[in-house]
């Protein structure tokens, strides 16, 4: 039986969970997220361009910035994956656990979230490659952008579908990254386009929390 995802109940939901815990949260949003940005903007500086660089160049420039910072943008991204997980936990789990155990259990949970994210990360990217292939091979301009925006539009769905494996890994301590893709592929059947929704309204939360934690350390 399908359970379909009550957004206004889940919306509610989140607002009291991040309510509650505010404080613990920005704290961990600042260690997390706005640390790490702040140290890649400042190491990583946007490349200059001087009036008129073509804009080969510039690709060019802007191609060297990010290979060369690659190393640095692979550790803020493995920072933000544990925060992510290290805040579900705190919001979720009933036995309280002091922010350094959630923390331990944020980086526990950390190889598994990452192995499941490159399998869907494999698993889309060869989809999309086959499917483009495909359509090449037809010579038909029309039959290309076609198969090409309902590649991504695929995408995306399955994106939604696989969406809930840091939940699942955080509040179910699920450390089988297959197991965890399979339950949050179970868990958002039939619910995609409440999830698409409900995944909006999160992410200007998470803005908000974001903001006020860039506020609290004098940034804005």
């Amino acid at each position: 039986m399908t359970v379909r995802l009550d957004s206004s109940l889940a919306w509610k939901t989140a607002t009291r969970l991040v309510a509650t815990n505010r404080d613990v949260l920005i704290a961990i949003a600042g260690v997390f997220f706005l640390l790490p940005s702040l140290a890649f903007s400042v190491f990583v500086p946007e490349p200059q361009m001087a009036p008129g660089t073509p804009p080969g160049e510039m690709m060019e420039k802007i191609a060297d910035m990010w290979t060369a910072s690659m190393p640095l943008l692979i550790v803020v991204t493995l920072l933000q994956m544990a925060g992510t997980v290290t805040m579900l936990i705190v919001m979720t789990d009933r036995a309280r656990p002091m922010v350094g155990q959630a923390i331990r259990r944020g980086f526990l949970a950390l190889g598994p979230y990452v192995l499941a994210q490159i399998m869907v990360g494999a698993a889309l990217g060869m989809g999309f490659l086959v499917l483009v292939s495909a359509a090449a091979l037809t010579g038909q301009q029309a039959i290309g952008a076609i198969v090409i925006i309902g590649a991504f539009i695929a995408m995306i769905w399955c994106s939604l579908r696989m969406a809930l494996v840091a939940p699942v890994l955080a509040i179910e301590a699920e450390r089988n990254p297959v197991q965890a893709l399979k339950r949050s592929w179970a868990l958002t059947k039939g619910n995609s386009g409440r999830m698409l929704a409900f995944f909006m309204l999160a992410g200007l939360l998470f803005a908000v929390v974001y903001g006020l934690a860039m506020m609290l350390v004098g940034v804005v």
